[in-house]
């Protein structure tokens, strides 16, 4: 642990932060028993650091859920709201302010289609939710009106509403219910443990042949679309060869299916460009994104539009998209969209992730000498993985009863890095403006937890 200011906060008042915490608080995906009396609290932020309640200072290895692509404490970003709060914080109803007109624009610039337009929701979940219906009555609106089926991945996360937990069937989200009429899921792709026998990229092919087996057993007139994330978090972060989501190009295409990529987590630098399938030369029909669009500053998402789904809703009100999220695209919100976007350039944040992203791969490699380590996965910009095993030679994973989610955070939280997503994969997803040093940081206290791990479980 690096401590590196004295604690700013009393410990009374520590107390009672922690006695409120408990009693009423509900964090996000996570049982109350399990922090109750113990919860982190962070206060201060600046670059890929974050200092916590206890003057702790730690490397956020994690870009907070994936979005602090422009890092913390970025005065300019924070201006830029605070402009737009003082002039006018959200306009009447059925207007707009120079930043949301401004921000579609400069996502155009950047996206796959010039052309594109782009609709601002609150987040990654109603981007999703927002996809999938435009996709339905896209088709409806060109003459499939009775697709209504969405193909997803096993395994696949695509959010936390009750549309989206339909998708993908991930293990991460409560579906607390019956599924969506028409979700079809089929097989995800997984470089470490290949879901079948081949050459890795013959089965990347087989895998995304499994879309066009669902659209003929289910009759290409009821399916609107397939959605799948370039590379699944939820999945554990593998890499696809960009033969799979050219095939997966090939399909939509042959049966006039919506290609829907979800680049919530992805998009907006995280790979080492703009946009994740821009490395396989591979354009979607429709993008979600969210998260690092802000870089966390503030909540937004929005779905992507290219300029063939847009287009099918120009005309009169029969054609008219009939979706509406109060606050989506929050003009403050769009304010501190642009700003990061500013800083993106002024830095060259995804050439950054492109550079560090090889760097810390190769810095992972080492990391082979633990007989623990199963499989180190990366090299496509700031997005890596570590996998765990109980036995290498035939990837057996440890037993839940190991508690690796739990143990882990907190070795990696004693050498100075902040990773709640650490157990049987530990997922490596610093900020973009993380520097070599920094890596070089994350990757020596991974390295020093896997050590103080090997021995507490009597391997080393």
């Amino acid at each position: 642990m690096v401590t590196m200011t004295e604690a700013t906060i009393s410990g009374e008042r520590m107390e009672e932060l922690q006695s409120i915490a408990g009693d009423h608080l509900f964090m996000h995906a996570q049982q109350v028993e399990d922090w109750r009396g113990n919860l982190q609290i962070f206060v201060k932020g600046e670059g890929a650091w974050v200092e916590d309640i206890n003057g702790n200072r730690l490397i956020d290895a994690m870009g907070g859920l994936w979005y602090k692509a422009a890092g913390y404490g970025r005065v300019p970003i924070a201006d830029a709201m605070y402009g737009q709060l003082t002039s006018i914080e959200t306009p009447p109803a059925n207007s707009a302010t120079p930043s949301q007109i401004e921000l579609a624009g400069r996502i155009a610039e950047l996206y796959h289609d010039k052309d594109a337009r782009t609709f601002f929701l609150s987040g990654g979940s109603e981007a999703v939710e927002t996809a999938v219906k435009m996709a339905k009555k896209y088709q409806s609106l060109t003459g499939k009106a009775g697709a209504f089926k969405v193909i997803s991945r096993r395994y696949s996360y695509h959010g936390a509403t009750a549309m989206a937990v339909s998708l993908g069937r991930s293990p991460a989200a409560d579906p607390c219910g019956p599924e969506m009429p028409g979700a079809i899921h089929v097989t995800n792709w997984d470089s470490y443990r290949l879901p079948f026998e081949g050459d890795p990229v013959d089965v990347a092919i087989r895998c995304a042949n499994e879309f066009e087996v669902a659209i003929k057993h289910n009759g290409p007139d009821s399916v609107a679309a397939m959605i799948a994330e370039p590379i699944s978090a939820a999945a554990g972060i593998h890499i696809p060869p960009a033969e799979y989501w050219q095939r997966l190009r090939e399909i939509a295409d042959e049966y006039d299916v919506v290609l829907i990529a979800d680049e919530v987590i992805t998009g907006f630098g995280r790979t080492g460009e703009y946009f994740a399938p821009m490395n396989w030369d591979v354009e979607p029909d429709i993008t979600t994104v969210a998260k690092s669009l802000t870089s966390g500053y503030s909540p937004l998402g929005a779905a992507i539009a290219t300029k063939k789904i847009a287009d099918a809703f120009l005309g009169g009100p029969g054609e008219t998209f009939r979706h509406l999220v109060t606050f989506g695209g929050h003009p403050v919100s769009a304010a501190a969209a642009l700003a990061n976007l500013d800083v993106f350039e002024e830095e060259d944040l995804v050439g950054n992730s492109r550079r560090m992203g090889d760097y810390l791969y190769d810095e992972l490699q080492r990391l082979r000498d633990h007989e623990i380590v199963g499989d180190v996965r990366g090299g496509l910009g700031l997005l890596a993985a570590v996998e765990l095993v109980q036995d290498r030679a035939n990837k057996t994973p440890f037993p839940a009863s190991v508690g690796l989610a739990s143990r882990l955070p907190k070795m990696l939280f004693d050498n100075g890095v902040v990773s709640f997503r650490a157990g049987d994969v530990i997922a490596l997803c610093p900020p973009l403006v993380v520097d070599r040093d920094e890596v070089d940081f994350i990757v020596d206290a991974v390295d020093r937890s896997l050590t103080t791990l090997s021995e507490d479980l009597g391997l080393a």
